[in-house]
């Protein structure tokens, strides 16, 4: 029998995803690579019995396929996504050191950031992720397919958004497939609320997409190059080239839109204002309610912003690698040298200010008042250098553990539901009938699996699997 290679794609329009399918069969042997266009994919390769049943379950596995939408394709005709990377002139600051604490070195310029009081998250444009204490011991890593953009936070949940248009879960051992982004959307930066995805694009755009990874509704803005996008439980807040726009959270119609002294380059939120830094060095402050506040004035370009107790303190950082603090009325504090290049992005937590910077620092800066006075006066502390573990392989998404016994885990199962795989819950005591976020990369109709736990969504209608997954075997 001679050896059969069948290859598709799905490329849908204006859909969430554009993958590839490969089934090879060569007598007894069944591979099949998978994965997304312009990837080499994930392999697995199976021997059976005899080439009849070889070729039995290729056919098989093509016929689930095109049901789905994959349709016959020539291999190399569709070009990868496009990867926008943000455009860098970043220079030495003249003013006196901050007090760094402790500087850790990625190794490649860094963008994804978050603090809470466990540890401290970084993501770099190689894809690591690394997980720190607050005093910089090294508590993990993880290594994903592509550049991480950015890191954020949702109730329990923790999300890295990457260039290869994918969000990764990472609250468990293993990063899982939580959203994929459609092709034609130029990632620049997104956040989450209960679920719901924002992304901001280079064109502009904004996109929300639900926990199903269904696009829910999409706008575009009045300008392009859109770094900034913040949720909450009422809007999404949009930067762009020409302001600022806030949209409604269920359909996406505008609230209100205010201009902004030059780009936007990127955003932070607070209980009741949202923040938006420029290219022509300024911070605008709005109410949530778009009252416009204080506007902050920086000597350069502004890369990031960050606030603590809703503007008791706002800070920034430049592209000259300064940075500033200011008071609830605008009013410059001080202006430091970071030592560690640029900051990208940086988060406030309980007196420190961490950053992540063009050189792929992770840094911790003392904001006391009396570690930035002492500063001031030239005195600072010799910084601790944390070294970096060596780097992980890329992780193979896609992988889960098997068990025989769902113990004290929440029973899940997937299953068809007109052209999709969705999940549901099948222990006792849960709503049979709604949906659970479930990681993509894993689904599989009739295949079940034990979670660590389900979780209603704030807004209720589906549930949210959260910690380990294995799959279920008799």
């Amino acid at each position: 029998m001679a050896d059969q290679l069948t290859y598709l794609e799905l490329s849908e329009d204006g859909g969430s995803s554009h993958k590839f399918y490969e089934v090879k069969v060569e007598g007894k042997k069944l591979s099949i690579r998978f994965g997304r266009i312009g990837d080499s994919g994930q392999l697995k390769v199976t021997d059976f019995p005899s080439a009849d049943k070889a070729l039995a379950e290729a056919q098989k596995k093509i016929a689930e396929k095109t049901k789905k939408g994959y349709a016959p394709a020539v291999m190399g005709a569709r070009k990868k996504r496009s990867i926008t990377r943000r455009e860098i002139t970043s220079g030495s600051s003249t003013a006196k050191q901050s007090p760094i604490l402790w500087k850790f070195g990625t190794g490649e310029r860094a963008f994804g950031i978050f603090v809470d009081d466990a540890r401290c998250w970084v993501g770099n444009e190689s894809g690591n992720i690394y997980s720190l204490s607050h005093d910089g011991k090294v508590l993990n890593q993880f290594r994903l397919p592509d550049g991480v953009k950015c890191i954020v936070a949702d109730d329990r949940w923790l999300y890295a958004g990457c260039d290869d248009g994918n969000v990764y879960d990472l609250s468990g051992k293993v990063p899982r497939k939580a959203y994929e982004i459609a092709e034609d959307v130029d990632i620049f930066w997104l956040d989450i609320k209960d679920a719901v995805l924002g992304v901001s694009d280079a064109n502009g755009k904004l996109t929300a997409i639900n926990h199903e990874d269904e696009s829910v509704w999409s706008r575009q803005s009045k300008g392009t190059h859109a770094w900034m996008v913040r949720c909450d439980e009422v809007g999404m807040y949009h930067g762009h080239a020409k302001g600022v726009t806030m949209y409604d959270w269920e359909d996406g119609s505008e609230i209100w839109s205010k201009p902004t002294q030059g780009h936007v380059m990127f955003g932070w939120q607070e209980e009741s204002s949202i923040y938006a830094c420029t290219n022509t060095g300024y911070v605008h402050r709005f109410s949530k309610k778009g009252d416009v506040g204080p506007v902050m004035k920086c000597d350069a370009a502004v890369f990031s912003c960050a606030a603590v107790e809703d503007g008791k303190y706002v800070f920034a950082g430049d592209n000259m690698s300064s940075i500033y603090c200011f008071n609830d009325k605008g009013e410059r504090l001080w202006k430091l040298s970071t030592g560690c290049g640029s900051a990208f992005s940086m988060q406030f937590f309980k007196d420190r200010l961490y950053l992540v910077t063009t050189d792929g620092s992770l840094a911790c800066i003392d904001a006391s008042e009396a570690a930035i006075q002492a500063a001031q006066k030239g005195s600072v502390p010799k910084p601790v250098t944390v070294k970096a573990p060596k780097p992980l392989a890329a992780a193979q998404v896609g992988t889960v553990e098997t068990t025989r016994s769902a113990g004290s885990g929440v029973i899940v199962e997937c299953y068809e539901d007109g052209g999709h795989v969705r999940v549901r819950v099948t222990s006792s005591g849960y709503n049979k009938n709604w949906h659970v976020q479930f990681p993509k990369d894993i689904r599989e109709a009739g295949s079940r699996f034990v979670v660590e736990g389900v979780r209603e969504s704030a807004r209720g209608g589906f549930y949210r699997a959260y910690g380990d997954i294995k799959k279920l075997v008799s």
